[in-house]
């Protein structure tokens, strides 16, 4: 079985590199600058989004948005190239635009899984993103082996658009708890404490986790490098927020959210890590774990 994979950013990189293990992989990048490590892993790059389906069976697209997805699958021959194929899509988008890329797809004469991941980089690389699977069953079920060098588990959540409301329901707890654990590190930081010993504190506490302790260590060290960025975690939040309302449910934790991960936006902050909120929680970028600004590179902007 040959395996496409069309988007290689922060996270398409890793989960394609994973796909390389097991399967043939062709690959296709809006930069050129992802393709060596892709290539050493063995994979094949093809010249167009189009040529990806066209000599792959299973597809899958990790771009960061809908004009992102769009913008291929306008492109001359990619539709007509799905014919007896299947697009799996990872990225996060509107349940809306999930349900026209699977029309998109069906029309074309293929087949559509929708697949968000929970996970940043790290669990990328390692192969633990938890994969919210919706589509037909019979379908689910034939690309849940594909998956499994991606995931830790892959998890049926229904019809299409329930897979990204389960990832809307799941960052909702992510992105808010990230913007506490930011502002409670301002907080010590303005207070004058030992951050280290803080640090230690938080780390021994019940509530950490792997995931507190990456940031925690992260913040300590002024190490914005992105593991899942500002832009992406900014994206996300207008999505929840969204669905929210479509919901007819309050969210307003998720509103502040919105509104500091804009703020860092303006900032020039995009591609740093989600953690780098912490320059904006504090009001003013202070010296130590607040101290290093840096504009995202053409990679991570890719």
């Amino acid at each position: 079985m040959r395996i496409g994979f069309i988007g290689l950013g922060v996270m398409g990189t890793p989960m394609a590199l994973r796909l390389a293990l097991k399967f043939q992989l062709i690959v296709w990048n809006r930069s050129i600058s992802k393709y060596p490590l892709l290539v050493e892993a063995g994979a094949e790059v093809a010249d167009t989004p189009a040529e990806v389906v066209e000599k792959s069976d299973v597809v899958f697209t990790m771009l960061f948005d809908e004009p992102s997805l769009r913008s291929i699958l306008d492109k001359d021959g990619f539709k007509a190239a799905l014919r007896g194929k299947t697009l799996v899509n990872t990225s996060s988008v509107s349940v809306d635009f999930s349900r026209y890329l699977a029309g998109q797809a069906q029309e074309a004469g293929g087949s559509f899984v929708e697949m968000p991941v929970s996970g940043s980089k790290v669990p990328a690389e390692q192969g633990q993103l938890v994969g919210m699977l919706a589509g037909d069953p019979n379908m689910v079920d034939r690309i849940k082996p594909i998956v499994e060098p991606m995931t830790r588990a892959a998890v049926y959540c229904g019809p299409i658009g329930m897979g990204l409301m389960t990832k809307y329901a799941v960052n909702t707890y992510s992105i808010t708890m990230t913007v506490g654990l930011a502002e409670s590190m301002s907080l010590a930081q303005a207070q004058g404490l030992d951050i280290d010993a803080f640090g230690q504190v938080l780390n021994a506490g019940p509530m950490a986790s792997p995931y507190s302790k990456l940031k925690i260590a992260k913040m300590i060290n002024g190490d914005w490098s992105s593991q899942a960025s500002i832009k992406d975690c900014y994206n996300s939040a207008r999505l929840i927020k969204e669905a929210g309302t479509a919901a007819d449910t309050r969210m307003p934790l998720i509103s502040i959210c919105e509104s500091l991960y804009g703020e860092a936006m303006q900032l020039g902050l995009a591609g740093e890590d989600m953690i780098a909120v912490a320059k904006v929680v504090g009001g003013q970028c202070r010296p130590g774990y607040l101290g290093r600004d840096t504009a995202p590179s053409e990679d991570e902007r890719d």
